[in-house]
């Protein structure tokens, strides 16, 4: 495993969702950039050891002690269905919480905190079958730019997703 120090710090203070209205963390798998709402983000950490446990999904690379918690941990390139690739020193873990749930993401690079308005927010298109699609929240537009929105709650609990109760 590779160990690295992130630049990016995102401090959020308590009770302030209502700020964070339409604030997403964007990060890459390979050349496509994906955001999540900041609501759900807890911290972005470096590579640590992970601890595999057997009979899980096959995305779930094993669980972490992070300062004491146990956090499992989801590759979401195996997540989506993609190639699996080596892991390098921008490849990172977005530690997030859901359904009071925390859980740790693997992302190629994490990109920046970007806000998009509702208006510039439309749902998922209607056709393809990608992997990743089902996942998706909607697309935010970016001046030339579309990015990827993700629904953290079915990207974490659709599916064959077997819980860790720890």
């Amino acid at each position: 495993m590779v160990s690295a120090q992130i630049d990016l710090a995102i401090e959020i203070p308590e009770g302030s969702e209502d700020t964070m209205e339409g604030m997403f963390l964007t990060f890459t798998l390979g050349d496509q950039t994906y955001g999540l709402e900041i609501k759900h983000v807890i911290e972005i950490i470096g590579l640590q050891q992970i601890t595999e446990v057997p009979d899980v999904s096959h995305f779930i690379k094993g669980v972490i002690n992070l300062r004491g918690k146990v956090i499992p941990i989801m590759d979401v390139r195996m997540r989506f269905g993609m190639e699996p690739r080596d892991y390098d020193d921008r490849t990172c873990i977005i530690v997030i919480s859901i359904r009071e749930s925390d859980i740790g993401l693997i992302v190629d690079r994490v990109a920046e905190v970007l806000t998009i308005p509702e208006s510039q927010i439309q749902g998922p298109p209607a056709v393809g079958a990608d992997a990743a699609q089902q996942f998706m929240k909607g697309l935010g537009k970016m001046e030339n730019d579309v990015k990827i929105l993700l629904d953290v709650e079915k990207l974490v609990f659709d599916s064959e997703l077997i819980s860790l109760e720890l």
